[in-house]
């Protein structure tokens, strides 16, 4: 344990200096600690029982995160998309290995093993991107957890026909009832299993943790969770004959039913890492390094079946579903790699005799080679995109499916757009935005890559448009030569820089209104455009935020928006303290602060307030409406006394 997570530690560290995914130091790390290379060699039967325990946590953490309100989101593409890409993969797989001289099982494996994507690379990429929650975000999660249902299944199902495959039975020859009889058996004990977590699992599990979590003590409800975990596992295989892996998906399941669920998941989270990371160790022991010298051509076809033919799969799919030419480049982008569940599926396929061990070394080669390009495949979304876009034909070819969604349909004597504004992303901010224009009766024009929510406001009577709002021609549409401002209340940094460099050169005129995350992207956005006005999202949380704690100290309403406004010139950095004694009153501590207090300012808090989803009854609070009428002094900072 103590060279395998020392080990692990300087790979990741290493890895992470070079901005790669911390499992490539891992697999690097195994290889370096492993049996085909020099020096120090960690106990190898060791590393696989505690790998076995990292499945069994990272399943059951999967089962904890498992939605199936996000998965009915995106059902629509996720569902037939993933299954179409697993199947493409699985057939290639079939040839490549049939060119290697394998069995069809083996070529069943490595099918399976490249279709399915790493769940630890796609989260993380998205959340460094800003691109958890943005429509790209949610297909490529919803399309990952239908990989990851269907993973479940082959893993049920891979030890009953491994025998009608060229391999070992699992759990011994086929009985009195045949190979299909075995199938038809294990599928029955995997459903009477789910059914009894479903009827009695999801009543005792959060039963159990609730009355544990009341004992008070943060080390009981730790174990619980972790008996839960390994305990249901242990049971599923030894009474129902299923996997553990199949068992501690569904133990997490039935906990993320809990309201401790959250809790459950802080404490298993530090233990399912550390055992986790043991996982991607054990795996790199098992990489010849003179494998990638000896099987160059093998290694690469891999890598092109994850990287390429992958990546174009899944392209083609979300295109032909109808969503934009960034939708598509991100989800294949994200889902262009292979990581923890293909290693569990390899190792399952080598343990039953299918996948020869040069199979097991192809996929853990592609595993490693793909999750090192995986940043670069990013990168290139928008070099790819803009390539797209200079061949309007073919880009229009592409997007085909949004049809009339994204052409302007004016009813009968309507007024053309003119002086409008167009508002880029119809989420939880775009909505708030969206109402107080409707309040003050303002004309505005919404573009936004939901097509049910154009279909809803179009039926409401409100002009929308279905598609990427970065994309020029969609600006025209929607009138950008005409309208008065542009409002982006869209997550994605990158979109939100080309729809401002875009809507800057089709007008020079047009205000521009951006959400921003950072204080990076806001100067970047004030550099590139003039008439801008940047959002930082958290930093006016935090402005907000002080104001309220202020107030509930007893600081006056009109010193408290003083001091906000303080932080937010300084841009949130440290506040001054004075902590010399009071003297005079009240009434001149406030007096000097209505003075130093901007009238620019006090306008930019209500703005932005509004934008980011302040309530009504905070966001133009009094206060604040006293402090716009107030002259200011723009020299000098308030005072914050204790």
């Amino acid at each position: 344990i103590a060279i395998g997570l020392t080990a692990a530690f300087i790979g990741g560290l290493v890895a992470r200096r070079l901005r790669l995914p911390a499992i490539v130091g891992y697999l690097v790390a195994g290889m370096a600690i492993g049996p085909f290379t020099p020096g120090l060699v960690a106990d190898e039967e060791i590393a696989t029982e505690l790998a076995e325990i990292g499945v069994i946590l990272l399943m059951f953490g999967v089962g904890i995160h498992f939605s199936f309100r996000d998965l009915l989101a995106v059902r629509s593409i996720a569902v037939p998309g993933a299954i179409g890409q697993v199947v493409v993969a699985t057939l290639l797989g079939v040839l490549l290995g049939s060119a290697l001289g394998w069995g069809l099982g083996g070529g069943i494996v490595l099918g399976l093993a490249v279709s399915v994507a790493s769940t630890v690379v796609l989260l993380r990429a998205l959340m460094e991107r800003n691109e958890l929650d943005t429509v790209q975000g949610r297909i490529a999660v919803g399309w990952l957890i239908v990989e990851d249902i269907f993973t479940v299944v082959v893993l049920i199902l891979l030890p009953t026909v491994a025998p009608l495959l060229g391999g070992n039975a699992g759990t011994g020859a086929p009985g009195e009832f045949g190979a299909l009889g075995e199938v038809l058996l294990a599928l029955g004990k995997a459903g009477l299993f789910a059914l009894l977590m479903g009827l009695f699992g999801i009543r005792v599990v959060p039963w159990l943790l609730g009355v544990v979590a009341r004992e008070g003590s943060r080390e009981l409800f730790t174990l619980a969770v972790l008996a839960l975990a390994l305990g249901i596992a242990f049971a599923s295989s030894a009474v129902f004959g299923v996997s553990f892996a199949l068992g501690a998906f569904l133990a997490g399941a039935v906990v993320s039913e809990s309201d401790m669920s959250h809790q459950a998941a802080a404490d298993a989270l530090p233990l399912r890492d550390a055992f986790a990371v043991l996982f991607f160790v054990s795996v790199g022991m098992l990489l010849d390094p003179r494998f990638l010298l000896a099987q160059p051509l093998a290694i690469l076809a891999v890598v092109f079946l994850i990287v390429g033919v992958k990546w174009l799969t899944k392209f083609v799919i979300v295109a032909a579903f109808g969503y934009p030419l960034r939708t598509g480049l991100t989800v294949a982008a994200g889902l262009a790699q292979i990581g923890e569940f293909s290693f569990i599926l390899a190792s399952l396929g080598l343990t039953l005799g299918l996948l020869p061990m040069e199979g097991f070394q192809l996929v853990v080669a592609g595993a490693l080679l793909s999750i090192t390009i995986n940043p670069l495949l990013f990168a290139a979304i928008t070099p790819i995109e803009a390539l797209l876009r200079r061949r309007p034909d073919l880009a229009r070819l592409l997007e085909r499916r949004a049809g009339s969604l994204a052409l302007l349909e004016p009813g009968p004597g309507e007024e053309p757009l003119r002086g409008h504004a167009i508002l880029c992303g119809y989420g939880r901010v775009g909505r708030m935005i969206s109402s107080a224009l409707d309040r003050r009766g303002f004309r505005y024009l919404v573009i936004t890559q939901d097509r049910r929510e154009v279909e809803s406001l179009r039926h409401r009577g409100l002009p929308a448009l279905y598609g990427d709002a970065s994309n020029l021609e969609l600006l025209e549409e929607a009138g950008i030569h005409e309208a008065r401002t542009i409002i982006v209340a869209i997550s994605d940094p990158h979109a939100t820089r080309l729809i401002v460099e875009r809507a800057r050169a089709a007008n020079e005129r047009i205000s521009l209104v951006v959400r921003t995350h950072s204080d990076a992207e806001v100067s970047h956005l004030q550099t590139v455009s003039g008439n801008i006005q940047a959002v930082h999202g958290g930093r006016e949380l935090a402005v907000q935020m002080t104001r309220y704690a202020l107030r509930r100290f007893g600081v006056s309403a009109t010193e408290a928006e003083a001091i906000a406004q303080g932080l937010r010139r300084r841009g949130g950095g440290e506040p001054h303290i004075d902590t010399r004694p009071r003297s005079g009153g009240g009434r001149s501590l406030i007096a000097r602060l209505i003075r130093r207090s901007r009238r620019a300012s006090a306008h930019d808090a209500i703005e932005t307030a509004a934008l980011e989803g302040a309530p009504d009854d905070h966001a133009i609070s009094p206060p604040l409406r006293d402090a716009v009428t107030t002259k200011a002094d723009v020299s000098g900072d308030p005072i914050i006394r204790p």
